[in-house]
């Protein structure tokens, strides 16, 4: 009995990674990885543009599919993982605007129509970005000092309202102290912000994942000029060495590619409205 006739293909997706105004440097492109389950990473030319994508599989990349494989951690931290790796194959030579995690298209039509729907917002961003990167700051309550052993009430007249007294001073105490470090927070932000072209701020972090007994007062994101770079890592390390004395914490980090001040989904100009079906369940992609 013979096999019966294989049914046509599945159609493929297209996921895009980034946009840049610089051609992007094709030995970098393709040794570059994307996710592990697509084709090689590649460039579409649109409209003076560069858009830097991947040809995935729908069986692993459609609606259902995708989001049940985002639900889970591990998958979810890959997918991000393979998102960076293709920002940054298109960041080699020049400003990148990068894409949301899993912008997916129904085929090079819909994703070059995406981004000539977007071009004077690309073009506006790219502009911005050109020349200067992010540096990511964290400021954290100090962490407190372990707790002494429970007290006794002493006996006798007035006991209990002694042990009440210190327990109000204590809390008092411990008011004081988040409130100063909150202010010293703000006071990090405000001198950070005079180095800086744009600054934001994200939510907190959750102890849970910073892995710290102290409360994060600040999770911001600064937008500097790389001409200005040094003038905002000495203010920087001024800070760091203030933290102890001020009662906080301050970690940074970068330069990096600026994710926080690239905002794909702004709106377009009134007379080029967006218009691009995305790959999942017919939603639009804001591009």
């Amino acid at each position: 009995m013979s096999a019966p006739a294989a049914g046509p293909a599945a159609p493929g997706l297209v996921c895009a990674f980034a946009v840049t105004d610089t051609p992007v440097d094709e030995p970098a492109l393709a040794a570059a990885t994307g996710h592990e389950e697509g084709g090689p990473l590649r460039v579409l030319r649109v409209d003076g543009l560069f858009l830097v994508v991947q040809d995935v599989p729908a069986a692993l990349f459609d609606e259902g599919a995708l989001a049940e494989r985002l639900g889970r951690p591990e998958d979810l931290e890959r997918c991000a993982r393979a998102h960076h790796r293709g920002v940054e194959a298109a960041s080699g030579r020049g400003p990148v605007v990068p894409l949301p995690l899993a912008t997916l298209y129904r085929g090079e039509e819909r994703a070059r129509e995406a981004v000539s729907c977007r071009r004077p917002v690309l073009e506006a961003l790219l502009d911005r970005l050109r020349d200067r990167t992010e540096w990511a700051v964290k400021v954290h309550a100090a962490e407190p000092a372990a707790a002494a052993g429970p007290a006794g009430t002493p006996a006798g007249d007035g006991g209990g309202r002694a042990y009440l007294s210190r327990a109000s001073a204590r809390r008092r105490d411990r008011q004081d102290a988040r409130a100063r470090a909150a202010s010293e927070a703000e006071a990090v932000d405000a001198e950070l912000r005079r180095y800086a072209v744009a600054a934001t701020r994200h939510r907190p972090q959750d102890e849970r994942l910073t892995g710290l007994r102290a409360p994060q007062l600040l999770n911001a994101a600064y937008l500097v000029e790389d001409a200005r770079r040094e003038e905002f890592t000495a203010a920087l390390a001024r800070i760091d060495a203030d933290g102890p004395r001020r009662g906080v914490r301050v970690t940074a980090s970068g330069p990096w590619i600026p994710y926080s001040f690239a905002r794909w989904d702004e709106e377009p100009a009134p007379d080029r409205p967006a218009r691009a079906d995305a790959a999942s369940g017919g939603r639009e992609v804001r591009a």
